[in-house]
C-alpha cells in the first residue's frame, strides 16, 4: 500500500502543537503517516501555567512533559520519537550566563545529526518540517534545531555519512515552519475591533521585532487545515505545564479563525522534486511510495 510520510523535527514537547499542528492533523486523518521527532525532553522548561504551578509538579517536569507530550501526539493522531538529548534552558540576563554543561545546544553537532539521521532512514519521510536559521525565536535550542535538522537532511541521502545509521534515504522537501505572522495576528485583532471589542494582540502587535516581518515574504506554501484548528488547540493545552488555558492564544473564537485565516504557513526551503510555488500541499510533485 502507498503511502506518503512527514516529519516535523522539534526542539522541545509543545512546539509541535503550536508551529504546523493543524497541518500535521490534516495529514494524519487522511491517511499519510506523520512523525514528531523532539530533540530535548524540555527538562528545563519553566512552569507557565499558574494552575500547574504546585508542590506534585515541581521536580517533576521532564517525567510530565512526557507525559504530556504522548497525549498532544495522541490528539494529534501523530507517531512520536524522543532523541533524547537534554534541554538547554533559556538564558536570560545582561550578560546572558553560560549553558548547562552538556546541553544540546552545547553537544558536537555530528552528536544529534547522526542520531536524526538513523530516525530519517528508518521511518523515511517524502517531507520534514522545521525551524528557520532563527529559530523562530532566539532560544539556544530552536537555532541548534534548525542546524540539526539541516545537516541531517544533506546527509540522511548520502551513503557516505554515518554508515552505521542505515542504508541512506533522499528527503524530497525540506520546509520551515512560519506559524506567527503579523498580518494574521492584525486581522484577528482588527476583527475584535470591528465587533466592538478588546482583541488580545494588541500588546504583541505593539512589540513586534520589525525583523520578524520577514516571514510572511518567505511564505511558499499555504496549507488549508481549519477543520483541524480544534485539534490544534487541544493538543497544545495536553502539554498543560507549558499553555494556559485562559491565555491569549485561545481568544479569538475558532469559527473567525477558520473563516479569516484557514491555513498554516511554510516555507520551501529545499527540494529535490520539481516544484511550481505558491503551493497549497507539502506534498506536491511527490508521488507516494
Amino acid at each position: 500500500m502507498s503511502e506518503l510520510r512527514l516529519m516535523a523535527v522539534h526542539a522541545h514537547p509543545d512546539d509541535e502543537s503550536s508551529k504546523g499542528a493543524a497541518t500535521m492533523a490534516r495529514y494524519a486523518d487522511q491517511g499519510a503517516r506523520v512523525m514528531v521527532v523532539t530533540l530535548t525532553g524540555g527538562e528545563r522548561g519553566d512552569i507557565l501555567n499558574p494552575a500547574m504551578d504546585i508542590p506534585e509538579v515541581h521536580g517533576r517536569m521532564a517525567e510530565i512533559r512526557r507525559d504530556e507530550m504522548a497525549r498532544a501526539a495522541e490528539i494529534l493522531g501523530v507517531e512520536h520519537h524522543w532523541l533524547g538529548f537534554v534541554d538547554s534552558g533559556l538564558p536570560e540576563g545582561d550578560p546572558l550566563p553560560p549553558l548547562p554543561e552538556g546541553c544540546f545546544a552545547l553537544v558536537p553537532l555530528e552528536e544529534p545529526t547522526e542520531a536524526l539521521v538513523k530516525v530519517i532512514r528508518e521511518f523515511k519521510p517524502h517531507v520534514m518540517t522545521t525551524y528557520d536559521e532563527t529559530g523562530g525565536y532566539p532560544h539556544p535550542d530552536h537555532i541548534r534545531c534548525h542546524q540539526v535538522s539541516l545537516a541531517a537532511y544533506e546527509a540522511a541521502g548520502d551513503h557516505r555519512l554515518y554508515p552505521d545509521a542505515g542504508p541512506p534515504w533522499n528527503v524530497s522537501k525540506l520546509y520551515y515552519n512560519h506559524g506567527f505572522l503579523r498580518e494574521r495576528m492584525q486581522l484577528l485583532q482588527d476583527e475584535f475591533a470591528k465587533r466592538g471589542m478588546t482583541g488580545p494582540f494588541a500588546k504583541w502587535l505593539e512589540n513586534w521585532d520589525p525583523e520578524l516581518d520577514v516571514n510572511s515574504k518567505r511564505v511558499t506554501t499555504r496549507v488549508e487545515c481549519a477543520k483541524y484548528f480544534q485539534q490544534r488547540d487541544d493538543a497544545l493545552k495536553a502539554h498543560a505545564t507549558q499553555i494556559d488555558p485562559n491565555s491569549f492564544f485561545f481568544a479569538t473564537p475558532m469559527e473567525w479563525q477558520q473563516e479569516l485565516w484557514p491555513t498554516e504557513e511554510f516555507e520551501l526551503a529545499r527540494s529535490r522534486v520539481p516544484v511550481h510555488l505558491p503551493e497549497d500541499d507539502l506534498f506536491a510533485g511527490i508521488e507516494a511510495d
